[in-house]
């Protein structure tokens, strides 16, 4: 399974992208808007940094609206993946972008028919919001089961990008599912590395090893 993380912050990525464990980035507007600057350029130096699949969002809503922000930001880098999101007007954009030979990744999906019409029109990628299903007492995790079992049914080009992760339970069971992709944000990520015992171990170690030290003096 893929990890992405789920941010637009160029110094949280250059930390990540460092230790060799990313394969993409995904973004939003509001992540974006929080960084300031030149989105284009931020998006640019991303792409540099992972050298994987960088999702850009459009903020249009409207079918020719998308399709026109899409082509811009395909054009920034070869890595650049064009979100958009699922409505009418997104699956009409995607299906007009992927013919074009563009990488779309569908968002804010929330249910099985949504993914499944969103591979129809040839998205790279669909994005299922776990954590917000979550949020209003459903299972999320349940979809990711389902949209497994259905593109395993079919030749579908469409990748399972597991989004709104917000914890790694979910990402042990969205790789047990067989997800092929996971973004997270970087606080989870940091989560990941966490263990109490492996703290506790590697200390252990340090004091046995000072003790045999100083033996020797």
């Amino acid at each position: 399974m893929k990890l992405f993380v789920d941010t637009g912050n160029v110094k949280e990525i250059e930390v990540l992208a460092a230790l060799g464990i990313l394969d993409g980035v995904t973004t939003n507007p509001s992540l974006m808007a929080k960084e300031g600057g030149d989105p284009r350029q931020i998006l640019k130096r991303i792409c540099q940094l992972v050298g994987g699949p960088v999702s850009g969002e459009v903020v249009a809503t409207d079918y020719a609206g998308m399709v026109r922000e899409g082509r811009d930001i395909a054009s920034i880098d070869e890595h650049m993946v064009i979100k958009v999101p699922f409505t009418k007007d997104g699956v009409q954009a995607c299906k007009t972008l992927a013919s074009e030979g563009h990488r779309v990744n569908v968002t804010l999906i929330f249910s099985a028919t949504q993914a499944w019409l969103a591979a129809k029109v040839g998205a790279a990628y669909v994005s299922p919001f776990v954590g917000r299903l979550d949020d209003i007492g459903t299972t999320g995790m349940n979809l990711i089961r389902e949209l497994v079992d259905i593109f395993d049914n079919y030749e579908f080009g469409t990748e399972v990008l597991v989004a709104s992760v917000r914890n790694p339970v979910h990402i042990i069971e969205a790789a047990r599912m067989g997800a092929d992709v996971v973004t997270v944000p970087p606080a989870v990520i940091e989560q990941c590395f966490k263990h109490p015992l492996t703290d506790l171990g590697l200390e252990r170690f340090l004091k046995d090893w000072e003790k045999a030290q100083a033996a020797k003096v």
